[in-house]
Parts: C-alpha cells; sequence; structure tokens
C-alpha cells in the first residue's frame, strides 16, 4: 500500500520445484504497480529460472547466485543439496551476465557480508566488486555495531558513486594477469572505473602498461578505453588521492603491488 510508504519489495520464491516463479512475480509486479508509489521489486528465485533473460519488465532486480554467506572463497553445501556461495562464487556466476543488466534493472549476486567476521580487506574486495557490478547494496550487517572499518567501507562515497553511476553498465572482466582479474567499468562522463583483484592469499605484483589494456566494451556499452590517444588522471577511490596519470608511451608506466585479501 502507498500508505505504507514502502520503496522496496523483496519477493521470494526460492527453493521451489515444478513452478514457474514468472506467473508469481508478474502478479506482484501488477499490484505494486497500483499502489500509486514508485516501488523497487527485488525478484528472488536463487537464479533457477534464469530470471535475467525474462524479468526486466516484471521487477527492477532478480537474484543471480544462491544465497552468499560469510566467506571469501568457500561454498557450503548442506545435506538437502541446498548451498551457499562465498564472495567468489557469487562474482564467478554474475560477470558473465552484464548483458542483461542496465539502467532499471539490476543482476543481484545478493546481499553484502561486510562486517560480518571477513577480513578488513576481503570486505573492502567485496564491496568493491559489488560496486564494480552494478549491483544492488543491501546492507547485510548489524548496523547497531560496526567498528570504524566497516562504517568507512560501506560509507565509501566515491565507491557508491561508482555502483549508481547513471551509465547504468556492469562492469566488465576483461582478463586475468599472473592470478589477478582485471576488471573495467565505462563511466557516464566518459571516465573508467579500473579495478584489480587479487583473490589469493598472496601478494601479487603486476606490471601496468596502460596501452596493453585497450579495450572496447562491445557487448554493452561500445565505449573504448583509448589508452593510446587518451591520457587520463589515475584517483584511488579507497585512499581517495590521486596517483599520477596513464601513459601513452609504449612502456611499462607503473609497477603495483597487489596486497592479498
Amino acid at each position: 500500500s502507498s500508505r505504507w510508504e514502502i520503496d522496496y519489495l523483496k519477493y521470494d520464491w526460492c527453493n521451489t520445484t515444478n513452478i514457474n516463479p514468472q506467473g508469481a512475480y508478474q502478479l506482484m509486479s501488477d499490484a505494486l504497480r497500483a499502489a500509486g508509489r514508485p516501488i523497487l521489486l527485488s525478484m528472488c528465485e536463487w537464479g533457477n529460472s534464469r530470471p535475467w533473460k525474462w524479468a526486466r519488465e516484471i521487477g527492477h532486480s532478480w537474484r543471480t547466485t544462491p544465497d552468499i554467506w560469510c566467506s571469501f572463497d568457500s561454498l557450503r553445501v548442506f545435506e538437502a543439496g541446498y548451498s551457499q556461495f562465498g564472495v567468489m562464487q557469487c562474482i564467478q556466476y554474475n560477470d558473465t551476465l552484464r548483458q542483461y543488466a542496465g539502467k532499471g534493472y539490476w543482476n543481484d549476486p545478493d546481499m553484502l557480508e561486510v562486517g560480518n567476521g571477513m577480513t578488513e580487506n576481503e570486505d573492502r574486495a567485496h564491496f568493491t566488486m559489488w560496486c564494480m557490478m552494478a549491483s544492488p547494496l543491501i546492507l547485510g550487517n548489524d548496523l547497531r555495531n560496526m567498528n570504524q572499518a566497516t562504517r568507512d567501507i560501506i560509507m565509501n562515497k566515491d565507491m557508491i558513486a561508482i555502483d549508481q553511476d547513471p551509465l547504468g553498465v556492469q562492469g566488465l572482466h576483461y582478463s586475468d594477469c599472473n592470478g589477478l582479474a582485471l576488471w573495467f567499468k565505462p563511466l557516464v562522463d566518459g571516465n573508467w572505473a579500473f579495478t584489480i583483484l587479487n583473490p589469493t592469499n598472496e601478494d601479487i605484483t603486476i606490471d601496468i602498461n596502460w596501452r596493453k589494456l585497450n579495450l572496447t566494451d562491445e557487448e554493452v556499452s561500445n565505449r573504448s578505453t583509448s589508452f593510446d590517444t587518451v591520457v587520463y588522471k589515475v584517483y584511488n577511490l579507497w585512499t581517495h588521492k590521486m596517483e599520477g596519470r596513464t601513459s601513452q608511451k609504449d612502456k611499462i608506466e607503473r609497477q603495483l603491488v597487489v596486497k592479498r585479501r
């Protein structure tokens, strides 16, 4: 009801068998549209029926994965066959579905586990990747009891701006290098968000040659990094400081040590 001033509804048809959830979600969608108030419909059925292929006109986000749990890279399986994903499993499922996301309809790899017991680096990587994937940022921690590190992560306005960038493009898993995952996300102002994800337990050194990172996002945005012709300023969204520029020269511009999670 519009009298309740509801902005967000999660509708859950998980763990159902021999049922086509499309009709149930359409019924709820019609009811919300008739309520006289904009309400975001979050659909959850663990991605079993591939809602990214049919739900764009019904809801505004759809779960793409089983439930997440507080682990960076461990899968938890129960006797009944039900499983829970760690952060990395959610990313791996979600990163192949970017063509289905866009302004007003989003892939949802489940809520955030920031502040629930992972390390600070794992929490930061988790939050960063949800922002790079333009995922819904639904907090799953106890807001009454947070340390400063957790506050700094979930209240990082620079990172939230990447998640909510008006271009509405889910980030691209561009390549893997020496155990690291390189991600790019085009932004509305012509800039790019760039993330180096280290999923390992080791510090890894990487040489950044920007010209070798030239790419065109042919799948979704058709935007190009153009590192061979354009020099970008590099801004660190976690230190909130400028860290130099990209280079037009055909050489290694900088060497980075990417800390283990």
